[in-house]
């Protein structure tokens, strides 16, 4: 396929905010390409090239920006065997050979062609085909329904890999598809509900677990072999070697374990989550740091054992299989019940121990991966969000020359992009104030007076008193009251509460009326 064609629908995708034409022109598309080139198209109509982060910057994309082609005639194939020139230009000479290999691309583009490019390989192009509406594109361009799209990637974790397999090989590519020990899949997801009234009046009967300020963890075993996975899929196994050794020592051969790891304090209390984190990551120093913040694993699922995959069974029989494999010490404490009064008691044992609340769970409910749904709900004594830092405004007096005023977005994962809900200041030290301001900068797109825009990838927890309606926002709520509460450095962008979400709290803050 050229080039100028997937640039077309990308187009298409951006200028319309129907996602049934979205999907209609993305499934075209993805009808056209060659078996060779569907991962291609699938990750550059996604926003991100196969090779990653390649490592070139815009002022190193503008300078090779110096001619263009008059008529399109470059392919997918083309490109990203460029791409990759670019990213294994390494070494002595390096920078100018990129630059040569990216004049040498861009010479064959015209200039529509360019600019997409140049979005395309700083992570900027942003038009609306965000992998929920590219998994309904594949649906509708292989003629399999969507939920086994949706299987397949939650297994792969690769919405081109399984793009591929689905048009290529229909239902029989997509069988392919398997949990594996030892690689990590996405994590399923939880929504907040008020208390334990309601998340009752919705489960009946759920067990609940202590919601722990911890950093979320996936184990795998396979005979002596562990590997742990953070939230995002990064394999952090050499920063937790404490973690390794508990899990090496579980007896089951085979095993895929999701729950958290947390340090403690001296006094038994958990350590704030942004000291357990400091855990995640390092290459240096990691015994010194495992001396100083040791670190306990507490599972609550349990998604294989020796053989048998257990995502697609009722969550109360992964939980028993669950205890037979992990001694009590390292389960996330629990309790089934059906009782408001006991789930109440469970959520002050929890908060009294230092927890952040409890966790409700369908007992019927199969493993999700990636998915955010009513089957798993949060409950904590504040209404928190995880929302995305789209600006921030240079403050004035004590906070001259820091970029304070955080304007805050909840993810559209109909529409793509983010909804503006609000701006603070609030919460936030002098150190974060530092931190922060660095960081934006780095992630600078563009200003406009005080304000700095920047790439949506921070997420920040934020915590507020409660919901208005506002004409102000496009989404028509707003924050009341809010404050930072910490930034996230475990979630990505994907990971951050939906604008539903939001309006879900608004109608149950409410009333029946506005539901």
């Amino acid at each position: 396929m050229v080039l100028a064609d997937l640039v077309r629908t990308s187009r298409a995708v951006a200028e319309t905010a129907s996602r049934l034409e979205k999907i209609a022109a993305l499934a075209a598309c993805l009808r056209r390409l060659p078996p060779e080139e569907v991962e291609i198209g699938v990750s550059y109509l996604t926003g991100r090239l196969r090779q990653g982060n390649i490592g070139i910057g815009p002022a190193l994309l503008d300078s090779a920006r110096h001619a263009h082609a008059e008529a399109p005639s470059l392919t997918l194939g083309e490109v990203d065997r460029a791409f990759g020139e670019i990213q294994g230009a390494t070494g002595p000479g390096s920078t100018a050979r990129r630059r040569a290999r990216l004049q040498a691309l861009f010479a064959r583009a015209t200039t529509e062609e360019q600019g997409f490019l140049l979005r395309l390989a700083v992570g900027e192009l942003r038009q609306g085909a965000l992998e929920g509406i590219m998994v309904d594109a594949v649906a509708r361009a292989s003629e399999l329904p969507a939920s086994e799209i949706r299987r397949a990637l939650m297994l792969a974790g690769d919405v081109a890999r399984v793009a591929r397999a689905a048009l290529t090989d229909g239902r029989v590519g997509l069988g392919r598809f398997r949990l594996t020990p030892l690689q990590p899949v996405h994590p399923m997801l939880a929504t907040p509900a008020e208390d334990v009234t309601e998340a009752l009046a919705q489960l009946q009967r759920a067990g609940f677990e202590y919601k722990m300020d911890g950093a979320r963890i996936q184990v795998h075993k396979v005979g002596r072999e562990v590997r742990v996975f953070s939230r995002t899929l990064n394999d952090v196994t050499a920063s937790v070697p404490d973690l390794v050794e508990v899990i090496q020592e579980l007896p089951a051969h085979a095993l895929i374990l999701d729950g958290e790891a947390l340090a403690f304090r001296s006094d038994g209390l958990p350590h704030p989550f942004q000291v357990t984190m400091r855990r995640f990551g390092r290459k240096l120093d990691v015994a010194a740091m495992r001396a100083q913040l040791p670190l306990t694993p507490f599972l609550f699922d349990c998604l294989h054992r020796d053989g048998e995959d257990l995502i697609d069974r009722p969550s109360e029989q992964r939980l028993a299989v669950l205890d037979d494999a992990v001694p009590a010490v390292h389960r996330t404490p629990r309790v089934v019940t059906a009782s408001p009064t006991a789930a109440e008691d469970f959520l002050q044992a929890a908060l009294s121990r230092g927890h952040e609340g409890l966790m409700a769970k369908a007992l019927d409910a199969p493993y999700e991966a990636g998915r955010r749904g009513s089957a798993w709900l949060k409950i904590k004594r504040a209404h928190t969000l995880d929302l995305v830092v789209l600006a921030a405004e240079w403050g004035h007096g004590r906070r001259q020359g820091w970029l304070s005023n955080l304007h805050l977005g909840a993810r559209d994962p109909e529409r793509g992009g983010f909804v503006m809900l609000g701006k603070t200041f609030k919460g936030m030290t002098d150190a974060l104030l530092e931190w922060q301001t660095k960081r934006l900068l780095a992630l600078e797109i563009a200003r406009e007076g005080i304000t700095v825009h920047v790439k949506p990838e921070l997420v920040v927890e934020i915590e507020f008193n409660d919901l208005q309606a506002s004409p102000h926002y496009p989404g028509g709520l707003a924050l009341r009251f809010a404050r930072v509460i910490r930034y996230r450095p475990d979630k990505t962008a994907d990971h951050a509460d939906t604008i539903e979400t939001v309006r879900a709290l608004y109608a149950r803050q409410a009333g029946p009326e506005t539901v």
